[in-house]
C-alpha cells in the first residue's frame, strides 16, 4: 500500500538544463566549467554547497579562486541558476491533486542559493508557496548528505516519518532509484521528457 509520494525536485518537478550552466559559466571564464558538473552531481565547491559542508560565504570565495580574473558573487549566482529552467504549472496542480489521495514529499540534492531563489520562486505560479505543495521537504545541504548516500534517505525518513514499504520514491537517476530500493523504498523512474504525472498514473493502474 503506498501511502506517501517521496519527490525528486530536478528533472521530475523542475526542468533543469545543465548545458545552459556550464554556458554561463563558460562566458563568465571558469577553465573547464564543464568538469564541474555531472549529469546528476556536482563536483568541487559546487558539491560542498550541495552537500551543506561550506557556506554560501565560503563557495562564493572558493570559486571566484578558480577564475583567472574577478568576478562578484551576483555574477557566479546568476550563472550557477542557469541551471534552472523552471517548473511547468500543470505539475504543481499535479502535486496539490496527489496530495487529496497521498502524503506528498520532496527528497532533493541542492544548496541555498538555488533554495532560496529561483526555487522558491517557481513554486508561487499558482499563488501558493514551495512549502503549500509538500507535507515536509529534505534538502542535501540540510541533511548534510547527497543522494544516492544512504544517509540522506535515513535522514528523510526519521524527519519525515516515513516507512519506506508505504513510501515510493520518485526520480530521474537511476543511482538514486538503486540506492532507495536497497532501503527498502519503492521507486519509479522519470525519463527526460517524461511527465511524473502519467508514469505515476501507470505504476499505480498496475
Amino acid at each position: 500500500m503506498i501511502r506517501n509520494l517521496l519527490f525528486d525536485l530536478g528533472g521530475v518537478i523542475m526542468d533543469i538544463e545543465r548545458r545552459n550552466c556550464v554556458a554561463a559559466f563558460e562566458a563568465l571564464g571558469l577553465p573547464d566549467a564543464e568538469s564541474f558538473f555531472g549529469e546528476y552531481s556536482q563536483k568541487g565547491a559546487f558539491m560542498q554547497l550541495e552537500e551543506g559542508s561550506i557556506s554560501v560565504d565560503d563557495f562564493h570565495r572558493l570559486l571566484r579562486n578558480e577564475f583567472p580574473h574577478d568576478v562578484t558573487d551576483s555574477q557566479i549566482d546568476n550563472a550557477f541558476l542557469q541551471f534552472l529552467t523552471g517548473i511547468p504549472e500543470q505539475r504543481l496542480k499535479a502535486l496539490r491533486q496527489l496530495r487529496k489521495r497521498f502524503g506528498i514529499y520532496l527528497l532533493s540534492n541542492t544548496n541555498e542559493i538555488m533554495w532560496n531563489s529561483k526555487i522558491a520562486d517557481e513554486f508561487t505560479k499558482e499563488g501558493l508557496t514551495r512549502e503549500d505543495y509538500f507535507d515536509g521537504i529534505v534538502t542535501s545541504f540540510e541533511a548534510k548528505a547527497l543522494k544516492p548516500d544512504a544517509r540522506i534517505f535515513r535522514f528523510a525518513e526519521q524527519k519525515l516519518g516515513l516507512i519506506p514499504s508505504e513510501t515510493l520514491f520518485i526520480d530521474d537517476s537511476t543511482r538514486n532509484l538503486e540506492a532507495a530500493s536497497e532501503l527498502g523504498f519503492n521507486t519509479l523512474l522519470v525519463k527526460p521528457g517524461e511527465e511524473f504525472a502519467e508514469n505515476l498514473a501507470r505504476y499505480l493502474s498496475v
